[in-house]
């Protein structure tokens, strides 16, 4: 999985930049929902299909499995929110799409949560891969023609590697978003992660179904206020007030897992933790947009999958930093693995865990958010000049 998690964060930023060069008559984003979809479908029927071999068979046919659907998928993805910023111009329209989007997202992650351990009871893990397989690469080719791509956009001339990092890592917009968002990836995935824990050990309660209710109880919460945050914060503030006020909520509401020792406490902190969330991923996309405009009025150039595939590889470091936290201070507090009972800082232990990293990276995200540039006038300048050479582009072409 390390070496995994390597390839990961590799293969993001390659697979952005080859779509960004990718030239043809079908354009540089919908060739890859066309032709990754089938791949990355089949290596996830495959990992749920393994064949009876021995140790070493079955570690090659992992890899290949895993690495054809990581790459595969990989592409599908970068292609997907690449057309995010190009398709819809406006903030009006990225934020009013960027509600139905994730809306239906939560919906699908819950019941790809849900539903497999339940139908794999009857029908086995191996049936229950290869259906949801299926199932997902009807879905994402019943719905790809109503994609398009922008002709003037698909005509401009790719920029070299060097000098496309260059204009990527010095762009303060670009570093400030992708920080902030790490965060916010540090903080679920600690949740995540250390759910499971906090139940048994700083709850004392069993796992398992409590466990999936608080999760579940999270992202539930994230799809219901994704409308209020786009109505209420989102259309009058704008992308950039939006996250600061999110990541103050999310930042909040796990300080009383320090000490909450209850069930129903534990339910309230999740929610307002989902109601946070709910913020953080409605605006995620659509500032990434902001920024990608605006790195096309300094260059002329539109680069949305290597921006999105350089977040994905600063963004990955996020899984490292949760785990090697959670390795750290439960060796700190006393956890064992191999004892039928844990000592009690164990339980001390977790809720550090559950509470601390996500506060301190909500508090960073805040403070790099708040230094932010491309917000008020700044915002309003690159807009308009950015829509007067589109124009004037327009009536050339």
């Amino acid at each position: 999985m390390s070496a995994f998690a390597v390839y990961n964060a590799v293969d993001n930023p390659v697979i952005g930049h080859l779509s960004d060069r990718t030239r043809g008559r079908w354009g540089r984003r919908l060739p890859y929902l066309w032709l990754a979809t089938l791949p990355a479908m089949l290596g996830l029927a495959l990992m749920f299909n393994a064949p009876a071999t021995g140790e070493r068979g079955l570690l090659l046919y992992f890899a290949f499995a895993w690495l054809l659907w990581e790459t595969a998928s990989t592409m599908l993805g970068t292609a997907y929110l690449g057309l995010l910023p190009e398709m819809f111009r406006s903030f009006a329209e990225r934020s009013d799409v960027a509600v139905r989007m994730n809306a239906v997202q939560v919906v699908g992650l819950l019941l790809g949560l849900a539903l497999p351990p339940l139908l794999a009871a009857r029908l086995g893990w191996g049936a229950v891969g290869a259906g949801l397989a299926l199932l997902c690469a009807l879905l994402v080719y019943g719905n790809l023609r109503p994609l398009f791509e922008r002709p003037q956009v698909r005509a401009a001339p790719p920029l070299p590697l060097l000098a496309l990092l260059r204009l990527t890592f010095t762009n303060r917009s670009f570093l400030t978003v992708v920080a902030a968002q790490t965060m916010r990836f540090l903080a679920t995935g600690v949740l995540a992660s250390g759910m499971g824990f906090y139940v048994k050990y700083s709850l004392g309660q069993p796992g398992g179904a409590l466990t999936s209710l608080l999760l579940a109880t999270a992202f539930v919460t994230a799809g219901l206020c994704l409308w209020p945050w786009h109505r209420f914060v989102a259309r009058p503030y704008g992308a950039r007030t939006t996250l600061l006020a999110a990541f103050a909520v999310s930042g909040l509401a796990v300080l009383p897992l320090l000490w909450v020792g209850s069930v129903a406490g534990a339910v309230l902190t999740t929610v307002l933790f989902g109601a946070g969330l709910s913020g953080m991923i409605l605006m995620g996309d659509v500032i990434m947009a902001d920024v990608i405009d605006e790195a096309e009025l300094r260059s002329g150039q539109r680069q949305e999958g290597a921006y999105y595939g350089l977040s994905g590889l600063i963004i990955t470091l996020s899984s490292g930093v949760s785990a090697a936290l959670f390795g750290w201070i439960s060796h700190h507090y006393g956890y064992d693995p191999s004892l039928a009972v844990q000592p009690e800082t164990a339980a001390q232990g977790f809720r550090l865990y559950m509470g601390i990293p996500p506060l301190v990276g909500a508090a960073l995200a805040f403070a790099l958010l708040w230094f932010y540039p491309l917000h008020g006038e700044r915002l309003r300048t690159m807009r308009e000049r950015l829509a007067a050479r589109r124009a004037a582009a327009e009536q050339t072409s």
